[in-house]
C-alpha cells in the first residue's frame, strides 16, 4: 500500500492573504508531494511500504542508513501535521484546559507566543519551532531540517515550518512576519487542544 498525499484541510485560497494560494501551490502541491512520491521510492518492495508514516519514523529513526527514509517520512509527517495546526480566521487565545496549560508553563499567552516566536525565527536554516507536551509538561522545542519531536518521545502539539518554502513567496526574507502572521492569524487552537488530549 503506498503511501498518498494527504488533502488539505482547505481550500488552497482559504489562508490568503496570510499564506497565498501560489505558497500552497508550491508548498504542498510540490515540496510536500515530492516527499510523499521519494518515500514511496524509497520504501518500495520492503515491509515499511505498508506501514504507517509514524511507524516508518519509528523504525528508521537514528539509522544513519536509513536517513534518506527517516528524512522523508518526516517531512511527510510534519507537514501534514503543519497544514492542520492553521485553519481561516485562526488565531486568538486558547481555552480550557490547554490555556490552563499554557499558563502553568509559559506563565501566560503572551509569554508562550513569545517564547514561541523567538524559537521559530533563530532556528538556524530550515526547520521547525513546536509545541509539545514532554514528561507530563508543555515545552517549546526546535528541530532542524526534517527532524520531528516523533523521533524523542515527545508529542507535537503544535508546529510552525520555517523551511524558506514555507514563506518565501509571500515574505520574501521576513521570517519573523510569518511567524508572526502565523500567530495572529492561523493557528487552529482546537487541533491545538485534540493534541493536547491524546498526550
Amino acid at each position: 500500500m503506498a503511501f498518498e498525499l494527504p488533502a488539505l484541510p482547505y481550500a488552497k485560497d482559504a489562508l490568503a492573504p496570510h499564506i497565498s494560494a501560489n505558497t500552497l501551490d508550491f508548498h504542498y502541491g510540490k515540496h510536500h508531494n515530492t516527499y510523499v512520491t521519494n518515500l514511496n521510492n524509497l520504501t518500495a518492495n520492503s515491509p515499511l511500504n505498508s506501514a504507517s508514516v509514524e511507524e516508518v519514523i519509528g523504525e528508521v529513526a537514528g539509522n544513519a542508513d536509513k536517513i534518506g527514509v527517516f528524512n522523508n517520512a518526516a517531512q511527510v509527517w510534519n507537514h501534514t501535521f503543519y497544514w492542520h495546526c492553521m485553519k481561516p480566521g485562526g488565531g486568538g487565545a486558547p481555552s480550557g484546559e490547554l490555556a490552563a496549560e499554557i499558563d502553568k508553563a509559559f506563565g501566560g499567552l503572551d509569554k508562550f507566543l513569545e517564547e514561541f516566536k523567538n524559537a521559530a525565527v533563530t532556528q538556524f536554516g530550515s526547520g521547525w519551532a513546536w509545541l509539545v507536551a514532554d514528561g507530563g509538561s508543555l515545552k517549546i522545542a526546535k528541530t532542524g531540517n526534517a527532524d520531528t519531536p516523533l523521533a524523542h518521545g515527545q508529542t507535537p502539539l503544535l508546529t510552525v515550518d520555517v523551511w524558506e518554502h514555507a514563506y518565501y513567496l509571500d515574505f520574501q526574507n521576513r521570517r519573523p512576519d510569518y511567524v508572526q502572521s502565523f500567530l495572529d492569524n492561523l493557528i487552529n487552537w482546537d487541533f491545538v487542544a485534540e493534541n493536547l488530549g491524546k498526550a
